[in-house]
C-alpha cells in the first residue's frame, strides 16, 4: 500500500528564487513597498471607521543610503508580522478582497515584500496596529529567513519600512531618482504620496467626466494626459478609449511625431492595474499597423502575471485590444472632419506608414485611400490625381524604373506609381479594384498589350515589316504609341 508523504521544502533556495529571480528589475521594490503601503491605508478604511485620510511619505537619504515608505494605514500586530510579514506568499491582502469583494486593493501574492531582500542588506519595520495602539513593534531581517520582532513605544498608527540599501542599488537610495520611479509606478494611486512634493497631483483625462466640460476644455484634457505620458515625441493628436465590450477600462491614445531610420515601429502603452504601473511594453494592445501610435491604459479587469510585470492574454486583453483599434480608426475619421488642420499634419508626418494601416484595415482604407500620397514619376500624388494625368489609368512599376514602358509614360507626361516603395503598389491595385479605374502594372502582358496596341496596317507595309524585323519564332506586331518623339 504507498504511503501518502508531503514534499518538502527547500525555504532558503525557494527564498532566493523568488527574491533574486521573480522580478526583471531591482528597481521594483520601491512599487511593491509603495503598493504595500497604499492596500494598509485601504484595510484601515475597512476596519477604522475612523481612520485619517490616507497619507503615503517616500524618503531616499543618499547619505545613509537609506530608503523609507512611511504610511498611515492599518498597521500590524505581533502575530500579523508572523503569519503575513514573515511568511512567504503569506499575504494579508488576499484575505481582505476576500472579505470585502476587492475594494482597490492591488497585492494579490504575498511575495512583494520579498523584493526589499533583493536591494537591502537590511530591512527594518516599524509599525502600529490599529488594533493594539498601545504597544509598537520593530521588524528587523537582513535575508527574509531569519528575523526578531522586539516591542517597543508606539508610535502614530500606520507602518514605517526603512531598507538599507546595498551599495550595488545605492541609486534607490537618490532623491531624484526614486521621485523619477514614484512618477513612473505610482503615478494614478489614490492615496497621496509625497517625496517629499506630492507625487500623484493630477488625475488623468480618463477619470474626468470629459462629457460635462466644454469641448474645448475636454480635448486639453485629453491632450495634457497623453501628454504626460509620451516622453519622447510630440503628440499630434490624442484621443480618449472608447469603452471596451464587457471591461471596465479607461484610457487615452495618441498619435506621435516619432519614427526612426532604424524601424517605424515606435508604438509605446503602458498600463495601470488598480492605479499601478504593471507594464511599459504592452504594445500589442495597439494594432501591428500604428507605428506612430502610443496609449497609456487604466483597466482593473486585466489580470498581473506573478512578478506583475506583465499581463495574462485572456479575453478581457482582446476587449482591450481591439477597444484600442476601433479609437484610432474612430479618432482618425473624427480628425478627418472637424479637425482638418491636424489631420493634414498626421497625414504628412505618417504617409508611408499611413499606406501600410490602410491595407491592414478596411475602414481606414476608406477614409485614406484618396488622401494619401504616392511616389511617382512625377513626385508624391494622391491617386485621383494619378488617374486623372494618366487618362483615367493608373500605371504602376513594379521593376526596373528605366524600362520602356515608364520612359514612355514620362515622355506623355503620365505620372507612373513607383511600386518598389512600402505599400505603394498594393495600395494603387486597391484603390483601382474599389473606384473602378482600371490598373496598369507596366511590365506585364496586359501592360504591354495597352501601352502598344496591336493596329492593321496595308498589306504591303505588313510585308515590309514582317522582312525587315520578321525571324523564325518572333512575330512582328504593328502597333502606334505617343509621343511620337521619345527624349532621350
Amino acid at each position: 500500500m504507498p504511503e501518502l508523504e508531503t514534499a518538502g521544502v527547500d525555504h532558503e533556495g525557494l527564498m532566493q528564487v523568488l527574491a533574486h529571480n521573480l522580478y526583471s528589475t531591482p528597481e521594483v521594490a520601491l512599487r511593491e513597498l509603495v503598493q504595500n503601503a497604499h492596500d494598509s491605508c485601504t484595510r484601515r478604511r475597512l476596519e477604522d471607521p475612523d481612520a485619517p485620510s490616507p497619507v503615503i511619505h517616500v524618503r531616499a537619504d543618499s547619505e545613509a543610503r537609506t530608503l523609507s515608505i512611511r504610511d498611515n494605514g492599518a498597521g500590524l500586530t505581533h502575530d500579523e508580522i508572523g503569519r503575513y510579514l514573515a511568511t512567504i506568499g503569506g499575504g494579508y491582502t488576499r484575505v481582505l478582497r476576500q472579505e470585502h469583494d476587492d475594494e482597490g486593493l492591488i497585492g494579490a501574492f504575498g511575495l512583494g515584500f520579498l523584493s526589499a531582500y533583493v536591494v537591502a542588506d537590511r530591512v527594518e519595520v516599524h509599525t502600529t496596529s490599529v488594533h493594539t495602539p498601545d504597544v509598537g513593534h520593530v521588524f528587523r531581517s537582513r535575508d527574509g529567513l531569519r528575523f526578531t520582532v522586539s516591542e517597543g513605544p508606539p508610535g502614530p498608527v500606520g507602518t514605517e519600512v526603512v531598507l538599507h540599501v546595498k551599495r550595488a542599488h545605492a541609486s534607490l537610495s537618490e532623491p531624484r531618482r526614486v521621485r523619477d520611479l514614484l512618477d513612473r509606478y505610482a503615478c494614478l494611486l489614490t492615496v497621496p504620496i509625497h517625496a517629499p512634493d506630492l507625487v500623484n497631483a493630477k488625475a488623468p483625462c480618463w477619470r474626468a467626466d470629459l462629457e460635462a466640460m466644454p469641448p474645448h476644455a475636454a480635448r486639453a484634457e485629453v491632450y495634457r494626459t497623453a501628454g504626460a505620458f509620451e516622453a519622447r515625441h510630440e503628440v499630434l493628436a490624442a484621443f480618449p478609449l472608447l469603452a471596451p465590450d464587457g471591461v471596465e477600462a479607461g484610457g487615452v491614445l495618441w498619435v506621435h511625431d516619432g519614427a526612426t531610420w532604424a524601424t517605424s515601429d515606435q508604438r509605446g502603452v503602458t498600463v495601470y492595474v488598480r492605479g499601478m504601473l504593471v507594464s511599459r511594453d504592452a504594445r500589442e494592445l495597439l494594432p501591428v499597423w500604428a507605428g506612430f501610435a502610443g496609449a497609456a491604459i487604466e483597466s482593473d479587469a486585466l489580470v498581473p502575471t506573478a512578478s506583475r510585470e506583465d499581463l495574462q492574454r485572456d479575453h478581457r486583453w482582446t476587449a482591450i485590444q481591439e477597444a484600442v483599434r476601433a479609437t484610432l480608426v474612430q479618432g482618425f475619421q473624427r480628425l478627418a472632419s472637424e479637425e482638418p488642420h491636424v489631420w493634414r499634419r498626421v497625414l504628412r508626418r505618417h504617409n508611408e506608414s499611413l499606406l501600410g494601416a490602410a491595407l491592414s484595415d478596411v475602414t481606414l482604407f476608406g477614409l485614406l485611400r484618396d488622401e494619401l500620397e504616392v511616389p511617382t514619376s512625377e513626385g508624391a500624388m494622391t491617386l485621383p490625381e494619378v488617374a486623372r494625368r494618366g487618362g483615367g489609368r493608373v500605371a504602376v512599376s513594379v521593376g526596373d524604373d528605366s524600362g520602356y514602358e515608364v520612359l514612355l509614360h514620362r515622355a506623355a507626361g503620365r505620372p507612373v506609381v513607383d511600386g518598389s516603395r512600402f505599400g505603394a503598389a498594393a495600395f494603387a491595385t486597391r484603390w483601382c479594384d474599389v473606384s473602378g479605374h482600371p490598373a496598369l502594372v507596366l511590365g506585364t502582358r496586359n501592360a504591354d498589350a495597352s501601352v502598344f496596341p496591336e493596329v492593321v496596317v496595308p498589306g504591303a507595309l505588313r510585308a515590309r515589316l514582317d522582312g525587315l524585323f520578321g525571324e523564325e519564332d518572333v512575330a512582328v506586331v504593328p502597333s502606334r504609341f505617343e509621343p511620337r518623339v521619345v527624349p532621350l
